[in-house]
């Protein structure tokens, strides 16, 4: 009732699929897949509140600490205003001791991040995770609940979805009135005005490139 939007149908079953394996005594193992902008953070925020109502503490582990960061405003929104802590981790950011959810990047593996009692982890973009990594994180709770966010399965989650060990919710609808994600091919003798023009209609943005070679300055 406090979110300034409304839940399309699609979020409103993978909720329902959520809180039915939270019901469950087995803990939950589930994939959440949908496209970028189709609301998963919300989904793994009404989550992280049940966690929360039933005294555990839940965890959100991001690939990059600009995605981490992202996550860490939503959820901040989302559910400081019902009494919800919520911290962050990573390797540039420190601030997750005694909080009801922790978000952030591989720093939330670290050993001198412990939680006092994780009943949720919530791994997005999972993919650029490890199994061992995602096991690790599971492993500071006693057989937490676990659900993964991606936009795109690899053909190793669809062998698991195929095979019984990781069940598949899939939000197929997007939010009304969110505006269209448009993809562009600048030539080069255009780049100064596409980055005049990046300027004029954004207050920040990011220049994403390849790394050709190992960098001693990569955090």
């Amino acid at each position: 009732e406090t979110l300034p939007f409304t839940l399309t149908s699609a979020q409103k079953k993978v909720i329902d699929e959520i809180y039915k394996d939270l019901a469950q005594e087995t803990p939950m193992n589930r994939l959440l897949q949908g496209d970028v902008g189709s609301g998963k953070t919300v989904v793994a925020a009404l989550a992280i509140l049940v966690s929360y109502n039933n005294k555990y503490q839940s965890a959100l582990m991001a690939p990059t600490e600009i995605l981490a960061l992202q996550h860490y405003s939503t959820l901040t929104r989302l559910l400081t205003p019902h009494g919800i802590s919520v911290g962050i981790a990573t390797a540039n950011q420190k601030d997750y001791l005694d909080k009801d959810v922790v978000v952030g990047t591989h720093a939330l593996l670290s050993d001198k991040l412990n939680f006092t009692k994780l009943g949720l982890v919530v791994i997005d973009e999972q993919h650029r995770f490890g199994v061992e990594q995602r096991a690790k994180l599971s492993a500071k709770g006693v057989n937490p609940h676990v659900l993964t966010m991606t936009a795109t399965p690899i053909p190793r989650t669809i062998a698991l979805t195929l095979y019984g060990d990781l069940s598949m919710s899939v939000i197929d609808e997007m939010p009304e009135n969110r505006l269209p994600i448009k993809t562009w091919v600048v030539p080069r003798e255009k780049r100064d005005a596409a980055y005049h023009w990046i300027r004029k209609e954004s207050a920040q943005a990011f220049i994403v490139c390849p790394l050709i070679e190992d960098s001693e300055t990569l955090v």
